[in-house]
């Protein structure tokens, strides 16, 4: 199996010069970033762009009813947002990796809807909204792709919402594991080979699947020789069989 890049080290004290990301010259541009600005409007963008914080696997980028204040765009690692339900469960509802922006649930209220924890060392970058509203504003381009990624949002959820009150539970896992694979095929890793940041208990409880469940599932599809699993690390033999299985040669939201 292929090595994963090491999460970028964190540091306790870093100066603000060496913590300040250049958008123009970050390799995730393609996946945060408008196409089409110029040189003078992307610097305008790098200087909006302050400072990269570095988080610990466990610790929250923001809680539930904390004051928005900021998006975060995902530069390196994984994120979980999840909220609290009535009986005092944590219900996952969505997974974040280097590309993604969190933050985006608070625009509306001015306060966070849900909790964003870490699921490994990672880093953001930091986009004070205010900053971020009034150059969009400016910039015709940023302002459609901030429209453009709030409407990609909603399109997830009704996925989400879809996926869950109309699949059978091997559906669920199935289109979850070929969505995963599409992501990260989209950031230039391997769409056959990957790493499961997150725990079983944790996919089950995002598809609504008990973590038994989750668990003969995917023992299921390593008998049938769909993908191989060892421990985190899983490999999809058969995408074909999986897009099948859900019934679609698409992928799941």
């Amino acid at each position: 199996m292929r090595p994963k890049p090491e999460p970028v080290p964190i540091r306790d004290e870093t100066p603000l010069s060496r913590l300040r990301v250049a958008c123009s010259s970050c390799s995730l541009r393609e996946l945060c970033l408008p196409v089409g600005l110029s040189d003078e409007e992307l610097d305008r963008l790098d200087r909006l762009v302050f400072v990269r914080r570095p988080f610990r696997r466990g610790d929250h980028l923001f809680r539930l009813g904390d004051r928005f204040q900021s998006l975060y765009a995902v530069r390196s690692g994984f994120f979980k947002t999840q909220v609290l339900m009535e009986d005092g469960r944590e219900q996952v509802t969505g997974f974040q990796m280097a590309g993604d922006l969190l933050g985006l649930d608070g625009i509306g209220s001015e306060l966070h809807s849900c909790d964003a924890v870490a699921l490994e060392n990672s880093e953001v970058c930091v986009l004070p909204f205010d900053r971020l509203q009034h150059l969009s504003r400016e910039l015709e381009a940023l302002q459609h792709h901030l429209h453009k990624v709030m409407s990609r949002e909603i399109v997830r959820e009704h996925g989400v919402m879809m996926l869950l009150g109309s699949m059978r539970a091997e559906e669920r896992l199935a289109a979850f594991l070929l969505n995963l694979s599409h992501r990260l095929a989209a950031r230039g890793y391997s769409a056959q080979e990957f790493i499961l940041r997150m725990t079983r208990e944790e996919i089950g409880s995002y598809l609504g699947l008990k973590l038994e469940t989750v668990s003969r599932l995917l023992s299921r599809f390593q008998e049938e020789e769909l993908i191989s699993v060892q421990q985190r690390n899983v490999r999809i033999e058969d995408p074909a069989g999986l897009r099948r299985l859900v019934g679609s040669e698409g992928t799941a939201t």
